[in-house]
């Protein structure tokens, strides 16, 4: 192996089968690629398997064409039941990031990235209000001030869009965006867009709650982080986190104390998606840490 050799992060998913770390190996092993470190996940409620290597070339070099046209023949035929990705290994992620007056979220996830600390290239902040301009200003990155009404709730989304594709933005980030995308956009936006939820999602009704918990993915309890869709708060869960609180909280306790959550969990899913640890799995997400 050549230790100076780039890594490069392959995902890769399936219906669950017999034999598929093997096959993997073995492809690896034909194509001149070393698995420096491997995740699996069989999920059994699914049916699906999930894979995420880091693979570094041999001293010859991987072939990067053999083993894309090997992993092209190995998912061929299960049309959408398989996928695969080849990303280089701490590649920065071009984010665009959504704020309306609350900068936590957003000072938390531009700061790290600026430390190396996540790997993503913030591009541009957009907003439905002015009023976060000054503050962001320090950063360097374009602000964008697009209103918001229920009348020009398209016109701005096209905006929305259209500054996504002028950055070359692959992410965007709700980092506490006030506004409720339409369910267009959020269909245009499946698994690029992360949302963090100031409260503790999901709630359950009824019977059987701890079966509505696994059906939903659950992490933990706390301030919550995912994946944006058509129905409200109700994305994929990424991350939770919590903290206790007492009968000596007070609501601006609490306030305080919600931000630090919020920008936590936001940033641990951000990473998370960013290092191409995050896969789908029905309602719920597999991370392969």
């Amino acid at each position: 192996m050549d230790d100076d050799a780039p890594s490069h992060v392959l995902r890769f998913t399936c219906r669950d089968r017999v034999g598929l770390i093997a096959d993997l190996a073995r492809l690896m092993a034909e194509h001149g690629w070393f698995i420096a470190a491997s995740r699996t996940f069989g999920d059994e409620t699914e049916g699906r398997f999930f894979a995420r290597l880091v693979l570094r070339g041999a001293e010859a070099g991987g072939d990067r064409a053999g083993l894309e046209a090997a992993l092209d023949a190995m998912v061929e035929g299960e049309q959408d039941s398989a996928s695969w990705s080849l990303h280089a290994e701490g590649a920065r992620l071009k984010t665009l990031l959504l704020v309306s007056k609350s900068d936590h979220c957003a000072n938390m996830l531009i700061s790290a990235a600026r430390r190396g600390e996540i790997p993503i290239e913030p591009v541009a902040i957009v907003s439905n209000h002015p009023d976060l301009g000054p503050a962001l200003a320090h950063f360097g990155l374009p602000y964008h001030h697009v209103p918001v009404t229920p009348d020009t709730k398209s016109t701005a989304e096209e905006r929305l869009f259209d500054l996504k594709g002028q950055t070359g933005a692959d992410l965007v980030v709700l980092a506490r965006y006030m506004q409720v995308l339409s369910d267009n956009a959020c269909k245009r936006l499946a698994g690029q867009c992360i949302n963090i939820h100031h409260s503790f999602l999901p709630s359950f009704k009824g019977a059987r709650p701890y079966h509505q918990a696994h059906a939903r993915g659950v992490k933990v309890i706390g301030a919550t982080a995912h994946y944006v869709t058509a129905d409200l708060d109700e994305g994929p869960i990424i991350t939770q986190v919590t903290e206790p609180v007492s009968h000596v909280h007070g609501p601006a306790d609490m306030i305080r104390i919600g931000r630090h959550l919020e920008a936590a969990a936001l940033m641990q899913a951000v990473r998370a998606h960013a290092e191409q640890r995050v896969f789908l799995s029905g309602r719920r997400t597999v991370i392969l840490n």
